[in-house]
């Protein structure tokens, strides 16, 4: 039997409770000694691998409208990842105490934002490119490779921490460390991409300001900053989760209405908010920059600023 795996006697047989010597079912053992201490849901599982279906019909249909294979690319992986990672939490519901259901959850779920942070970090690129790019800090291929090479480490860290993690049936604190490292790195991307996003609309307000701003425009920076806090608090919430490992004695970890509270909504919603703030009807257009609406008298206003 493995070390710190929970384990349960009836009649004089030992009954293990995780790791790959798992033998226990809910027929058998009490649902409190599995990992998370309780039986996922079900129904919403399924509902939410519904809502990820349709995300990845809706992008698909996007971007072959206009031609956004990259960021249709990211959003159709990220919503493959966490249908995969909620099947895993239909596994943990037949079984909370098989691994692969956990292993599946614990690595795909953690990282499954990822994807979606990483699409948003995209369209920093092109907003800069659309309203001025004499008044950002850095060029647009800097903003580009930095933070999706950020995402690229805080992927590889999530992704190794969890897998080191579930091996170990949660009890690795090496593992959890990792994932912790991963998360908090991810945390401090999208906190400094924040400022940075915030730091440039103040740096070309005179740009934005003289122009007729397009309705467009506007609802895909309400809903890509929708997005982008869900995500960021989504990640705060799971280093808090991660806080005390695996452990039985994590009240965090093991609460379900918090996890989905501020795992499955925020994450979800965070989906939709990136196909109302898809890139393509803003950047696809006709007009591929800002001040281009602006064809009669505050054209003067725009090249004083």
């Amino acid at each position: 039997m493995s070390s710190g795996v929970p384990h349960y006697i009836i009649n004089g047989t030992t009954y293990i409770a995780g790791g790959s010597d798992n033998n226990c079912t809910v027929s058998i053992c009490p649902v409190d000694l599995s990992v998370y201490g309780y039986r996922p849901s079900l129904p919403l599982s399924g509902v939410i691998i519904a809502l990820y279906i349709i995300s990845i019909i809706v992008q698909a249909f996007l971007g072959w409208r206009y031609k956004t294979w990259g960021f249709m690319t990211i959003m159709v992986l990220g919503a493959i990842d966490e249908i995969i990672g909620y099947i895993g939490r239909i596994l943990l519901y037949n079984n909370p105490f098989a691994q692969p259901g956990f292993l599946i959850q614990i690595v795909l779920i953690t990282i499954g934002p990822v994807f979606f942070s990483a699409a948003i970090y995209v369209t920093l690129f092109q907003i800069v490119n659309y309203i001025s790019v004499k008044h950002s800090r850095f060029t647009p291929s800097i903003f580009y490779w930095a933070f999706v090479s950020c995402d690229l480490v805080s992927l590889i860290l999530q992704a190794i921490g969890g897998a080191k993690s579930a091996s170990a049936n949660g009890s690795s604190s090496a593992g959890v460390n990792i994932a912790l490292a991963g998360l908090s790195f991810q945390v401090a991307t999208l906190t400094i991409f924040i400022i940075l996003t915030v730091d440039y609309f103040i740096r070309s307000r005179a740009v934005w300001m003289a122009a007729r701003i397009p309705a467009r425009f506007t609802v895909f920076v309400s809903f890509l900053s929708a997005a982008t806090l869900l995500i960021l608090a989504r990640c705060c919430y799971r280093v808090y989760e991660l806080n005390d490992g695996y452990s039985q004695t994590s009240a965090a970890l093991r609460d379900q209405p918090l996890f989905i509270g501020l795992e499955t909504v925020p994450v979800i919603v965070a989906t939709f908010c990136l196909i109302v703030a898809h890139p393509g009807p803003v950047f696809k257009g006709d007009q591929k920059h800002l001040t281009n609406h602006e064809k009669d008298v505050r054209g003067s206003e725009c090249s004083a600023a």
